[in-house]
């Protein structure tokens, strides 16, 4: 976006050219729908993409390895200040009024669960967390697939971060962006996501997949050149939605921190390639024994995909994303017959 002149009480504006996005045959752009909804133009249009992870599936949680890369498919938030404590929210996707929150009543559990929470739950983490957020407008459109596995929530979250920390000049980098949006889906909106999500579609830069330690957020951009390698990588939609607030990722994640306890590990993190064999023969419960196993492998396949695609082997990564998938269906057990079928089929096709 482009800087304009500073706008009320001496904050930075930035606003999207609607003729410039008008260009795409005539559609009504974001920043026109806020105006026809609210009055006064948005002081800026924001995006954020959802996610695919390439390798690393519930190690976030686990102080493990991940590795996401981000889509073309965005939530995208045209915003403008408020100075009266009120929050008003509107999406494209819920015809109907914009849901309104006095920002002084916000807290977790406070009103009935909604897509609003993933919005307001921000407003809420920055403020608790000391950061000077007033009042905003929101309209908020989005492309990115509910319940597919893609971040949408994430793409909500960090969208309203990115809008209330230039609008409010609170100055925080985009990681500690990510850290606030994934409080606010643990906290208020009550679902233990790791912090992958967030990190991934507040980081990530084209042409990269995004190496991130989940411990100690370190990060680093590895080229994904598919395209070089004459490869696609395609995201295919099984229809199965899943939401992260439901029990069974809350069963997963107790599991794994019920067999970190037991092998006397901070987290599974912890717990090394070579030294998994004998590890797992100290745990008797059979399903904790099964994720630990996935994890830890799991944390090996990302850094076996990263010397890949450091040393210009792109290839060579399919049969580990492969590797992946069995871990996930038959120790981590959270595939489905439309997801194996999927993978079955793009193998016998030649992927």
């Amino acid at each position: 976006m482009e800087p304009v002149p500073r706008g009320p009480r001496g904050h930075r504006r930035r606003r999207l050219g609607v003729r410039a996005a008008r260009s795409g045959g005539g559609r009504v752009t974001t920043a026109e729908a806020f105006e026809a909804l609210y009055g006064p133009a948005p002081e800026g249009v924001w995006a954020a993409p959802g996610r695919v992870n390439l390798i690393g599936e519930h190690t976030d949680y686990n102080d493990g390895f991940v590795m996401p890369f981000a889509l073309p498919h965005t939530a995208r938030a045209a915003v403008r200040r408020r100075d009266d404590g009120i929050l008003r929210l509107h999406s494209a996707d819920m015809p109907g009024r914009p849901a309104e929150f006095r920002l002084d009543e916000l807290a977790p559990g406070a009103a009935p669960s909604a897509w609003t929470d993933y919005v307001a739950g921000v407003a809420w983490a920055l403020r608790d967390a000391g950061h000077p957020v007033g009042g905003a407008d929101l309209h908020i459109e989005s492309t990115v697939p509910t319940g597919a596995g893609l971040s949408s929530s994430a793409a909500l979250e960090v969208v309203t971060a990115l809008a209330l920390n230039d609008l409010y000049e609170l100055g925080l980098q985009r990681w500690q962006l990510a850290r606030l949006c994934q409080r606010a889906e643990n906290v208020y909106v009550g679902a233990p996501t790791g912090i992958m999500d967030q990190t991934a579609s507040a980081c990530c830069t084209d042409g990269h997949a995004l190496f991130l330690d989940t411990r100690d957020l370190a990060q680093r951009q590895i080229p994904l050149d598919l395209a070089a390698h004459g490869l696609r990588l395609l995201v295919i939609d099984t229809q199965v939605k899943h939401a992260h607030s439901d029990g069974e990722y809350g069963k997963r994640r107790a599991g794994c921190e019920a067999g970190a306890a037991a092998l006397g590990v901070t987290a599974l993190r912890d717990i090394t390639y070579e030294e998994l064999g004998a590890e797992l023969y100290r745990l008797d419960d059979p399903e904790v024994r099964r994720l630990v196993r996935h994890i830890v492998t799991e944390n090996r396949r990302v850094e076996r995909v990263i010397d890949l695609l450091s040393a210009g082997d792109v290839r060579a990564v399919g049969p580990i994303l492969t590797e992946g998938h069995a871990s996930l269906r038959d120790d981590f057990r959270i595939s489905c017959p439309e997801l194996d079928l999927a993978v079955d089929t793009a193998l016998g096709a030649g992927a």
